[in-house]
This record gives structure tokens, C-alpha cells and sequence, in this order.
């Protein structure tokens, strides 16, 4: 059986993209999935061309209008994010992601709670509006079983429609 292509936040694999050149490395995702799927690494922030490191950054704003914007210079990263998120989603859609897990409170990949205790991060945002029916979870909501098979049933049937 083929694996499933699934999107994945970069850092959760280990990769040092991070704005402090670390990473999230997590052991539990990759044992759980890595023989049901064939990761699709992103990392939004790194790949729109803001460097490794980088200054911290947060959302600011209204939660149907909030901005991409570092931490202490208060640059406003936001346009150039969704530039670079139009191009890579189509890229997405050409490799037939089936799902995405997204790094939790993360301003560009967090699903909740990223803004005023709501709100979803920039590149989030963008690929839900993209792809409107795409499964996406993160990896913290992942750790609870009955969310996680719910997750794997829907990659599965979103896989077998495309």
C-alpha cells in the first residue's frame, strides 16, 4: 500500500528551522505515523525567506485581519508570508497532501489559541482557505487517542478521493 503524503511542520522533524535555530523534534508523531505516511516538510517562516535565526514574532490584530509582526523591531512580516504561502500551497496541492499537522502556538502554523486566546497562524489560515476540506491537526491535540484515529481515518479517506 502506498504511503500517504502528509504535511508536516518542519520542526516537528527535527529540522533546526526554528527562530532560535532549534527545533521540536517529536518522537512521539513520527512513531506514530512514519509507516502509514510520507512526510511533506514546511516550514513557513524559514522558506519565505526570514532566516535561521530570526527574531521571535507573534500575531497582533483582529483575529479575522491579524498580522505577521516581530517581536522587538515590530516589522510586519505578514504580506510577505502570504506571497510566499500562494505559491506553496499550489505546490502542495501538485504533491496530493492528504493532511497537515501543524506546530501548536506557532504565529505561522499554530492552529488555536494563537491570538487573544483564539486565532489560527498566517500560513494555517491561508492552507484552510485553500484547501477547505484538508484534514489538519497539531501535534499536541495528536497525543489524544480518539483525536488521533479520527485524524488517521480522515487522511485515509481524503487519500483515497484524490
Amino acid at each position: 500500500m502506498d504511503k500517504i503524503k502528509l504535511g508536516i511542520s518542519s520542526c516537528l522533524l527535527g529540522e533546526s528551522v526554528r527562530y532560535d535555530a532549534g527545533h521540536k523534534l517529536d518522537h512521539f508523531l513520527k512513531s506514530a505515523f512514519d509507516k502509514l505516511v510520507e512526510w511533506v516538510s514546511v516550514c513557513p517562516e524559514a522558506e519565505c525567506g526570514l532566516g535561521i535565526p530570526r527574531e521571535a514574532m507573534h500575531l497582533t490584530g483582529a483575529l479575522e485581519s491579524s498580522r505577521l509582526v516581530t517581536n522587538l523591531t515590530n516589522i510586519d512580516y505578514t504580506d510577505k508570508m502570504l506571497k510566499w504561502a500562494e505559491k506553496r500551497l499550489k505546490e502542495l496541492k501538485k504533491e496530493k497532501i492528504s493532511g497537515f499537522i501543524f506546530k501548536a502556538n506557532s504565529p505561522s502554523c499554530g492552529l488555536y489559541n494563537v491570538l487573544h486566546e483564539k486565532g489560527t497562524g498566517i500560513f494555517a489560515m491561508a492552507l484552510m482557505r485553500y484547501f477547505r476540506a484538508l484534514p489538519v491537526e497539531d501535534e499536541e491535540r495528536l497525543r489524544d487517542e480518539s483525536v488521533r484515529k479520527k485524524f488517521i481515518e480522515d487522511i485515509s479517506i481524503y487519500s483515497s478521493n484524490q
